[in-house]
């Protein structure tokens, strides 16, 4: 690392989050272009839902085995072919889309090769930030990368949008580009000094990559952070709702929809913006369970507005919410998981969020068909408060969770197993030599 002075990012760190925000860009950019193909092409809304799972199933096999690689060779090598894998693919997207097709499967199957290459980037993309970031800055890192990515989430479908004017083609060619700018950025970056996993053979292969999901398992904080994440979206998403809702509750059109729309983004990019100057540095496990309280109220209260305007800082709030919980959990995750770890923690929680969030529309959706629209908002923000309720209670681990440096001591605490007696607990002992406890895989 670099001479620098305290309390300032590194340059190489600087490198990594332009890397991100260009992959980003491209990415979002590129699957809005291919949504609006196909939906252009078919008509039919079902076959948006089935291009998402395209996208996730191949994440979800792949992500174990790719989290192992990230941890035996150079992130930054493997979060680079990840990209060249996502160019390839715009690239036979572009060659596709310029013959004027007329069948939307080869889009589907390219696609799902773009979801295996998304499971290569996000382990090593995900571990990174926190493997470059000096620890009196890893907050701030962690919510410049949340920048980077709501700059890449805003950015990315409008110019996509602006540049589709020109030919359906074309934005596949900007997404080539996007995707070149974010590999020269990462080459910049330079040598990561982190542990990697040593691992021979095959089957040792596969029981490093399962080991990401046994040291999630008994690490409280950890299993905690992920899974509320993974249940609190899974009830409390509303964003597949919102065509209905500006429709049927609001009373406006499209460009009334685009503005509820605006409102998640202008939210968690606010947040992301303030933390990256003045993250949350005490009591975070509290903040983190008490803003998931929060988006759920705000899922409840869309329920019964029907005014446009009080809708709108609704959505706003639940997305600055939301934005919080998300800069703690990607602050409290990696810190808690050792260097050599992370990358197979990380490819797990990943497929944790693309199930929460593709498992949360079709939520949404039979529910909504079930108990109508405002019966599935209810029920929804009901059931993320009764998940943080549930959380607080069974994780306090998480729960009391104070600084983010205190993550790194408690992801090396496993459930007890044997409860001690309290006279035994209270005798007093010789001192002995402390045995330092190996790591799954090390």
């Amino acid at each position: 690392m670099t001479d620098r002075a305290p309390g300032t990012i590194p340059r190489p760190v600087w490198a990594l989050l332009f890397a991100l925000f260009f992959s980003a860009l491209a990415v979002v950019g590129m699957i809005t272009i291919v949504g609006k193909q196909v939906f252009d092409m078919t008509g039919r809304p079902l076959d948006l839902g089935l291009l998402g799972l395209a996208e996730f199933v191949p994440v979800a096999l792949f992500s174990p085995f790719t989290g192992s690689i990230a941890d035996r060779f150079d992130r930054r090598k493997i979060f680079a072919i990840g990209l060249a894998g996502e160019a390839a693919v715009a690239v036979g997207l572009f060659a596709y889309v310029s013959s004027d097709p007329t069948s939307v499967l080869p889009i589907f199957a390219l696609i799902s090769a773009f979801g295996v290459a998304r499971a290569v980037v996000a382990p090593s993309s995900r571990a990174l930030p926190i493997d470059l970031a000096p620890l009196d800055v890893v907050e701030r890192v962690v919510a410049m990368k949340s920048v980077a990515f709501q700059a890449g989430l805003i950015i990315g479908p409008v110019l996509f949008g602006v540049i589709f004017l020109a030919g359906p083609q074309w934005p596949y060619l900007a997404a080539l580009a996007a995707f070149a700018a974010s590999m020269s950025m990462l080459s910049a970056v330079g040598a990561v000094p982190v542990a990697r996993l040593d691992t021979v053979g095959g089957r040792q292969a596969l029981r490093d990559a399962l080991d990401g999901l046994r040291f999630i398992r008994r690490r409280p904080v950890v299993f905690g952070a992920i899974s509320l994440d993974l249940f609190a979206v899974l009830f409390g998403g509303i964003i597949a709702l919102l065509p209905a809702i500006a429709e049927e509750r609001l009373g406006v059109g499209a460009v009334g929809l685009g503005g509820l729309r605006a409102a998640t983004g202008i939210g968690a990019g606010a947040v992301a913006l303030t933390m990256s100057m003045r993250p949350i540095r005490r009591r975070v496990g509290r903040v983190l369970l008490s803003v998931v309280a929060i988006f759920g109220v705000c899922t409840i209260s869309i329920a019964f507005t029907k005014t446009y305007l009080v809708a709108f800082v609704l959505l706003l709030v639940a997305a600055a919410a939301d934005s919080v919980s998300v800069f703690i959990r990607s602050t409290i995750v990696p810190l808690a998981t050792p260097e050599n770890m992370r990358g197979r923690v990380l490819a797990v929680e990943n497929v944790f969020i693309g199930a929460s969030n593709e498992l949360g529309h079709v939520e949404s959706g039979l529910t909504a068909a079930a108990f109508g629209l405002v019966g599935a908002m209810v029920f929804g923000g009901v059931g993320t408060l009764v998940v943080v309720a549930v959380w607080w209670t069974y994780f306090p681990a998480l729960r009391d969770l104070d600084r983010f440096a205190d993550a790194q001591t408690a992801g090396t605490r496993v459930q007890p197993a044997v409860a001690v007696p309290s006279e035994v607990a209270q005798a007093p002992v010789a001192p002995a030599p402390v045995a330092q406890a190996t790591e799954p895989g090390t």
